[in-house]
């Protein structure tokens, strides 16, 4: 079954998660993980996300960079750089955005657009 993987570049835990709000507030320009900034307010998920996850489309599953190098952990594991968002399959893991990708991307609504895009391309549907 074919999925898409998110994974931000960002690490998991209370902490982390307030000091990712602070650094949001305080300087957002300057936050390293734009798939975040496309899909959450400072302490939110953005609503138009919230409805398109809940949609179904496709199967998603979201991953903090901690958890997901820990559930991957393989000698294998390409060194990527995040956030991305990954296509797995029965071939295994490739590329489906990369964290060049989102510096291309100014809204929740272009992110979706092109998730969609991608599944009427493939008819991915879960």
């Amino acid at each position: 079954m074919r999925k898409l993987i998110f994974v931000y570049n960002a690490n998991s835990g209370v902490v982390n998660n307030w000091l990712d709000i602070a650094h949001k507030i305080v300087s957002p320009t300057s936050y390293e993980c734009d798939l975040c900034s496309l899909t959450h307010g400072a302490f939110l998920e953005k609503r138009i996300w919230k409805k398109f996850k809940d949609e179904g489309l496709i199967n998603m599953e979201f991953y903090h960079k901690d958890e997901f190098l820990k559930k991957y952990k393989s000698k294998w594991l390409p060194k990527y750089t995040f956030p991305i968002i990954l296509i797995s399959d029965q071939q295994g893991l490739q590329s489906f955005m990369t964290t060049q990708d989102f510096k291309e991307i100014d809204s929740v609504a272009l992110l979706i657009e092109k998730i969609e895009r991608f599944v009427k391309q493939l008819d991915v549907s879960p």
